[in-house]
């Protein structure tokens, strides 16, 4: 996640210090005083959902799957992620809500000290199951809306679903969760994004996640549905507009772009270009601790089986099962080639990446993207929508040496 608010606005969240290493500047309670060194794991607990969204990652269906990880063994995983020192687990699906024990998973979770957070769709979300959340130790909800009405509803397969997440939402903000949006852009609803932004803040929203589209599971069917390199790059300045403009006028809300890291050398460049050199070279340094696309690292999933992959998106490829093998014997296994190639990926990668004055930040940016289109895991991400001279511009880079 880049958080433009943070980086272009010094807007502090609790994330600053588990992303930039950045906590003694935010005056706000931290998940972590210092950046992660255990990867934040995503749990789909099931493939089940009451949607049937085309942009699915986890391919989810309206029934049950077999196989799913029991209570029992949830809680264990639990109990494995804990004293492996993951610092959050997400709580997925298909939709999470659809099991009955969550808030038990929760309240476990909340136990052991891992901080437990929500994604969900938000359309089973009534009063009553907004507080037992709430009572359950639940420290954030993250709800899905990928548009105004009918856009959303068209995208989720069902009608009325944008209201019920509306509805979700409320019922969230008025039992005391903290809560955002996740809004994946596409071609469909890019045009959407600001109507959004603006619906959700009157209802008392203040922090919206977009999201690029990744190529893993049903989002692998809509691959002509995603922006063109100039649609993208108007889209990610618009976030990045519009956040200046909220926060210009006093509203703070918290902005954050997930899943492309061409990103981290955009928002340098609209730096540079807006708020001046030293801004611009404050940025990098942030984004330098980030550290880039996340694969492999930072971020990890077990699916609704037990098995691992590298991140939520990647579910075509287990790296083992928490049924086998404890999650960090599975994660600290460097034996492993997806892992290896991952974790080794900078001096490998090829194309506009290999000399690329932004790797450091980016470091290729998706591999899952890459092998999909290019059948390649060291190919440049086919979301890249930096231009030639932006990527290989002569002279030093901000924040690093002279070439």
């Amino acid at each position: 996640m880049i958080s433009v608010s943070k980086l272009l606005c010094d807007l502090d969240a609790e994330g600053d210090g588990l992303r930039y290493d950045a906590a003694d500047e935010s005056g706000k309670p931290q998940i972590t005083e210092e950046k992660q060194r255990r990867p934040v794991v995503v749990w789909n607990l099931t493939k089940q959902c009451n949607l049937y969204c085309t942009h699915c990652y986890a391919s989810a269906d309206t029934e049950t799957a077999p196989g799913e990880l029991s209570t029992r063994e949830g809680k264990a995983l639990l109990d494995d992620l804990a004293d492996y020192g993951a610092p959050v687990v997400l709580f997925s699906g298909g939709e999470p809500l659809v099991r009955d024990d969550l808030e038990e998973l929760i309240a476990y979770a909340a136990d052991q000290g891992l901080r437990p957070v929500l994604s969900t769709n938000g359309t089973l979300i009534t009063e009553e199951r907004a507080e037992a959340l709430r009572d359950a130790g639940l420290q954030y909800a993250g709800v899905s809306v990928d548009g105004l009405p009918e856009r959303n509803d068209a995208f989720r397969g069902k009608e009325g679903a944008f209201d019920a997440a509306v509805r979700g939402i409320e019922h969230c903000l008025d039992a005391g969760l903290k809560t955002g949006l996740r809004y994946t852009i596409t071609d469909h609803n890019a045009a959407d994004l600001e109507g959004v932004v603006d619906l959700l803040t009157d209802v008392g929203l203040d922090r919206f996640c977009f999201y690029h589209l990744d190529y893993g599971g049903r989002g692998t069917e809509i691959l002509d549905a995603d922006l063109t390199p100039t649609e993208r790059r108007e889209a990610v300045e618009r976030v990045c507009e519009m956040t200046r403009s909220y926060h210009d006028r006093g509203e703070e809300i918290e902005t954050l772009l997930v899943g492309n890291y061409a990103d981290a050398g955009f928002l340098v460049e609209y730096a540079r270009e807006h708020l001046g050199e030293a801004r611009a070279e404050r940025i990098h340094d942030y984004l330098r601790i980030n550290g880039g696309d996340p694969a492999g690292e930072r971020v990890a999933n077990v699916d609704y089986q037990g098995n691992v992959h590298p991140t939520q998106f990647w579910q075509g490829y287990s790296l083992g099962n928490v049924r086998d093998r404890p999650f960090g014997a599975i994660w600290e296994d460097d034996s492993n080639p997806v892992l290896r190639a991952l974790r080794n990926r900078d001096d490998q990668l090829t194309g506009k990446c290999a000399d690329c004055r932004y790797r450091s930040i980016c470091r290729g940016g998706s591999r899952l993207r890459a092998l999909t289109v290019h059948d390649d895991f060291f190919a440049p991400d086919p979301q890249c929508y930096l231009t030639d001279g932006e990527v290989s511009a002569v002279g030093p880079d901000v924040g690093l040496p002279d070439a």
